[in-house]
């Protein structure tokens, strides 16, 4: 596993060019400003002159609330609180609603060079697709060596050592009608509390099949048969089998988990061996692994009937 890559930034110009935002300050070099930060501010108490625990690097945010109070304060607090709004750290500030730009606010802005942009977006609605959008574009990422598929609706990663038939399995089982993310590497960012993976931009759409060479899945199964991504819920580790190894044959050890970006994920070892049809076994592991989340656990059906068939109940 690579190291895990943090340290992310967005560019206020992004930010404008993704939604559309009216810059109503600054030059287009204030622009260049950026985030790093998955969150906003709303300005009510540095307003009043409390600025302790601010986290200054922030975008900042003025609804009605924010347009309403700036009309109750003077110019003297105006001029004394703005510049702690606009200095350096401060990424930018948006104005929602299309409310109007404090005339006083636009000059110290203006005096350095700092952007204030506007949108039509209600205050609540402008949060929130702020917030997504940032924890999308500044979310940890980590690239995995496995093979991420969609299988019965759940995003399965295939993981083992090289040449335990990832790809030839994965082949199998798009094959049956199931969907490929990505082959040999897969991206995988953590977002919303969920690992979500995709491929590559350089081997989207392609499989690695050793003796065949580079299979173009799109081109052979149509488009249906790749998706750009899915959110990581179930890990299978294909192992060589052991015979004198002890493996899961009731279902219910302890659960077993991988830890992805932080995220435990769900996770069964398959053994791997001649003769044993693997798509179907990861299939099966996917059915069962649906059953459990829906409260289904066939080993204690299997121990009530026990029970019941030997008049223990």
């Amino acid at each position: 596993m690579s190291e895990v890559r943090y340290g992310k930034k967005v560019s206020i110009r992004e930010i404008v060019n993704f939604f559309k935002f009216e810059q109503l300050t600054g030059n287009d070099h204030a622009l260049d400003r950026w985030t790093v930060v998955p969150d906003v501010n709303r300005p009510g108490f540095e307003l009043c002159g409390f600025y302790k625990k601010t986290e200054p690097r922030r975008i900042v945010i003025i609804g009605n609330k924010e347009s309403e109070f700036i009309l109750t304060m003077s110019e003297e607090e105006q001029r004394e609180r703005y510049p702690m709004l606009t200095d350096g750290l401060t990424p930018a500030i948006i104005i929602s609603r299309n409310n109007v730009l404090p005339p006083i606010l636009a000059e110290v802005a203006n005096a350095n060079n700092f952007p204030i942009l506007r949108t039509s977006l209600e205050t609540y609605r402008l949060v929130t697709d702020l917030i997504t959008y940032l924890d999308e574009k500044l979310a940890p990422e980590d690239t995995l060596s496995g093979v991420l598929l969609n299988v019965y609706g759940v995003g399965v990663l295939l993981m083992g050592e090289s040449g335990m038939g990832k790809s030839e399995t994965a082949l199998e089982l798009i094959d049956k009608g199931h969907v490929l993310i990505s082959d040999d590497r897969v991206d995988v960012q953590h977002i919303h509390n969920s690992i979500i993976g995709h491929a590559p931009e350089m081997t989207r759409g392609f499989l690695e099949i050793r003796g065949i060479g580079i299979v173009p899945v799109e081109k052979i199964f149509g488009a249906s048969a790749l998706d750009d991504s899915a959110q990581v819920e179930l890990v299978i580790k294909l192992v060589p089998f052991e015979g004198d190894a002890e493996y899961n044959r009731l279902g219910d050890e302890s659960d077993r988990f991988t830890r992805i970006l932080d995220v435990l994920i769900p996770t069964v070892i398959l053994p791997v061996s001649a003769g044993r049809n693997v798509s179907v076994l990861v299939e099966s592991a996917v059915s069962n692994f649906r059953l459990k989340q829906g409260g289904y656990s066939s080993s204690v059906d299997l121990r009530s009937r026990f029970r019941m068939l030997s008049g223990k109940e």
